[in-house]
C-alpha cells in the first residue's frame, strides 16, 4: 500500500526557515519517479511549489525561485522541501505527491495528508 508522510511544518516568523520531509513507502523505487511538493491557502486553488522529475531535473513556482529547494533521498525514499526566506503568503498547508507511473510527469498523483506551513509577519 502506497502511503506519503509529511512532516516539518510548524508556525515561523517572516525571514526564517523551515525544512519539509515526505516519507514514502510502498514503492518499489523513488528513483526516476516524478515528485512534487504543493500547497494550497485558505479560499485559493492547490498550486505545485517544487516538482523533481523521473530525471531529477527540478522545476519552481516562480513565487518560490531562490528561496525554496526540493531534494529527494532515494536511499531513504524521502522527499524534501528546504524553505528559506519565508514570507507570510507562503502560509499554507503543503502537500506531498508522487507520480503513480514511475516515469511520469507528476500528473497522476498519490498524495500525503498535509503539513501546515504558517509564517508570520
Amino acid at each position: 500500500q502506497v502511503r506519503l508522510v509529511e512532516s516539518g511544518g510548524g508556525s515561523v516568523q517572516a525571514g526564517g526557515s523551515l525544512r519539509l520531509s515526505c516519507a514514502a513507502s510502498g514503492y518499489m523505487y523513488t528513483r526516476r519517479r516524478c515528485m512534487a511538493w504543493f500547497r494550497q491557502a485558505p479560499g485559493k486553488e492547490r498550486e505545485r511549489v517544487a516538482r523533481i522529475d523521473s530525471a531529477d531535473i527540478t522545476t519552481y513556482a516562480d513565487s518560490v525561485k531562490g528561496r525554496f529547494t526540493i531534494s529527494k533521498d532515494n536511499a531513504k525514499s524521502t522527499l524534501y522541501l528546504q524553505m528559506t526566506s519565508l514570507k507570510p503568503e507562503d502560509t499554507a498547508m503543503y502537500y506531498c505527491a508522487a507520480d503513480r507511473i514511475r516515469g511520469g510527469s507528476c500528473d497522476d498523483n498519490d498524495w500525503g495528508q498535509g503539513t501546515q506551513v504558517t509564517v508570520s509577519s
